[in-house]
C-alpha cells in the first residue's frame, strides 16, 4: 500500500508550485554570492562586506513574526507574486546602478534587505500554499520535494553559479536572479485560486493583534510549542560545529583548505537524502519516532565528527548529521501543516522559522567562542547530550495524539 500511495502523481499545480520553488531559491543562491562579490568589488573593508549578510538575514529578526500574520490575512498566491514581482523591481535598480558604476554598499545593503524581506514572506508563503494542492496523504512525498530544491538551489547550484556569473559580468547574476523570480511569479499566479483567507472578524485587526493571537495560539499548544522550540535546539546546535568546520578540517582532519568545499557538498547530499527519504521514514515509524530519530541521527553524526581524525569517519558524520536535519525540516513541517488551523499557518510557520533563524547566529556566536576556548573539538561534542535530551523530549512529546486543527 506504501508503494502505491508513494507513486500517486502530486498534480500539475504542485508541479508548478515546485519548479516556482526551485527557481526562486536558486535565484537566492545566486544572489547570496554576488551580493558581497559587488560589495568587495567596492570596498576592501571587511566589515563592510560582512555587513551584506546580516542586511539579508535581518528582516527575519525583525518581520518574521509579522510575516505570517500578513501571510494569514492576504492571499498567499497574490502575495507571493507581489513580493517575486518586487524583488524582480528591486534587482533591476541595482543592475542600472552597477552597469552605471553609481552602485554604492548602502545601496547593496537596501536590496540585500529588500530582497530579504521579499524572502521572509515567500518562504513563509510557500509553506501555507501547499496543503490545498495535495491530498493529506502526500504532504511528506510534496514537502521532501520542496525542501530538496529549497537546499539545491540555496546551498548547491545558486552560490557557484552566481560566482561565476558575476566573474563573467557584474550585472549577470542579478539580471539572471531577476529573470527567475519573473518566472517564479508567473508560475505561482498560474495556481487554482483556493488561497483567500476566510473573511472574519480577525482579518479586521491590527498586523500586531494578529501576530499575538498567533503566538497566544501556539503558547497553549504543547505539541507544536515544543516542535518549535525543538527546530531552535537543533539549528543551535548544528550551528555551534559548523561555524568550526573549516578550521576543522585543516587542523583536526590535516587536509587543504579546498577540501572543506568538498566536505560540505557531501554533507549537502546527505541533505537531500534526508529530504528524499522523510515521507518513507515517516510513514513506517510515525512522525514522534521519525523526529526523536533525527535527534539521535544528529547526536551520533556530532560524536562521530568530535571524537575522529579520520576523512572518511569524518564526511560519515557529515552526511549522518546532515540526512538528520534534512529529514527533520520535512517531517517538522508536514506535522505542522497537519496539526495546525489553516487561518493560523503562516503565523505557526513564520513562528518557527524566526526561532531557527535566531538560534542558528547563537550558536555560530557561541560555538566560535567555546572552540578558541576549549579546542575545535569542543563545539562539536557539547551538542552531543543536548542532542539526545532533544531525543528523549521529542519522543516523549510529540508521539501524543495531535489535536484537530
Amino acid at each position: 500500500m506504501i508503494e502505491v500511495m508513494a507513486s500517486t502523481p502530486l498534480g500539475p499545480a504542485y508541479h508548478r508550485l515546485w519548479t516556482a520553488t526551485a527557481l526562486s531559491n536558486f535565484g537566492d543562491g545566486i544572489r547570496s554570492a554576488a551580493l558581497p562579490l559587488l560589495a568587495a568589488s567596492i570596498t576592501t573593508d571587511p566589515v563592510l562586506v560582512a555587513g551584506v549578510a546580516v542586511a539579508g538575514q535581518l528582516p527575519w529578526l525583525l518581520l518574521g513574526l509579522a510575516a505570517g500574520a500578513l501571510v494569514d490575512r492576504f492571499d498567499q498566491r497574490r502575495l507571493a507574486v507581489l513580493v517575486d514581482c518586487g524583488r524582480t523591481v528591486a534587482l533591476g535598480a541595482l543592475i542600472v546602478a552597477a552597469a552605471t558604476g553609481n552602485a554604492t554598499v548602502a545601496w547593496i545593503y537596501a536590496v540585500a534587505f529588500l530582497c530579504g524581506v521579499g524572502e521572509t514572506l515567500r518562504d513563509t508563503a510557500t509553506a501555507t500554499l501547499l496543503p490545498p494542492l495535495v491530498a493529506d496523504t502526500d504532504l511528506e512525498r510534496a514537502n521532501g520535494r520542496l525542501v530538496n530544491a529549497e537546499v539545491a538551489g540555496n546551498e548547491l547550484i545558486g552560490p557557484p553559479v552566481g560566482g561565476y556569473l558575476f566573474g563573467v559580468a557584474v550585472v549577470l547574476p542579478f539580471a539572471v536572479n531577476g529573470g527567475v523570480l519573473a518566472l517564479a511569479a508567473a508560475l505561482i499566479f498560474s495556481l487554482p485560486n483556493v488561497f483567500a483567507p476566510a473573511r472574519d472578524g480577525e482579518r479586521k485587526g491590527r498586523i500586531w493583534g494578529d501576530t499575538v493571537a498567533g503566538l497566544r495560539w501556539l503558547a497553549g499548544q504543547r505539541r507544536m510549542l515544543t516542535l518549535t522550540l525543538l527546530s531552535g535546539l537543533f539549528a543551535f546546535a548544528d550551528s555551534m560545529w559548523f561555524v568550526v568546520l573549516v578550521l576543522y578540517v585543516q587542523q583536526v582532519l590535516l587536509l587543504p583548505a579546498a577540501a572543506y568545499g568538498l566536505l560540505v557538498g557531501v554533507g549537502a547530499l546527505g541533505g537531500l537524502a534526508g529530504g528524499f527519504l522523510a515521507g518513507r521514514i515517516a510513514r513506517a515509524t510515525g512522525p514522534a519516532v521519525a523526529l526523536a530519530g533525527c535527534f539521535a541521527a544528529g547526536a551520533v553524526g556530532q560524536l562521530l565528527l568530535g571524537l575522529t581524525s579520520e576523512v572518511v569517519v569524518a564526511g560519515l558524520g557529515l552526511v549522518v548529521t546532515s540526512g538528520a536535519f534534512g529529514v527533520w525540516a520535512v517531517v517538522a513541517r508536514t506535522l505542522r501543516q497537519r496539526s495546525t488551523p489553516r487561518e493560523l499557518l503562516g503565523r505557526v510557520t513564520s513562528s518557527a522559522t524566526t526561532v531557527v533563524m535566531t538560534a542558528s547566529p547563537l550558536g555560530a556566536l557561541i560555538g566560535g567562542l567555546i572552540g578558541a576556548e576549549f579546542g575545535l573539538r569542543a563545539p562539536i561534542l557539547i551538542g552531543v547530550p543536548a542532542l539526545a535530551v532533544g531525543a528523549c523530549v521529542a519522543y516523549a512529546v510529540l508521539r501524543d495524539k495531535p489535536r484537530s486543527p
